[in-house]
């Protein structure tokens, strides 16, 4: 497994930008697919995000298509998730995780995940 911690939430506005970054240590971080995962309060953890080892395949959520961007360097072993034109909807957990696995778009894919980071959007 690799360690992940996640960092950059905050309080922002509408309107807003943000960018979360995901710091691995371990097993080697060019190896995994990288996802950010969101969770509101009471509802489930839902895909926000993905990327392939190699950096050249992304992924996204519909809510998010067009206002996140995510990015790694393998040389730094770090994962972001740029969030800009934040929404209130957008208020969440972000969590970072790791994966092995082709389904990038599901939670059982990742056997390595952070502890998250808040993000909260005030209107």
């Amino acid at each position: 497994q690799v360690q992940l911690v996640e960092s950059g939430g905050g309080l922002v506005q509408a309107g807003d930008s943000l960018r979360l970054s995901c710091a691995a240590s371990g097993r080697t971080f060019s190896d995994y697919t990288m996802g950010w995962f969101r969770q509101a309060p009471g509802k489930e953890r839902d895909f926000v995000a993905a990327i392939r080892w190699s950096g050249d395949r992304t992924y996204y959520a519909d809510s998010v298509k067009g206002r996140f961007t995510i990015s790694r360097d393998n040389a730094k072993n770090t994962v972001y998730l740029q969030m800009n034109s934040l929404e209130p909807e957008d208020t969440a957990v972000y969590y970072c995780a790791a994966s092995r696995a082709f389904n990038y778009w599901s939670t059982g894919a990742y056997d390595s995940w952070g502890r998250g980071t808040q993000v909260t959007v005030s209107s």
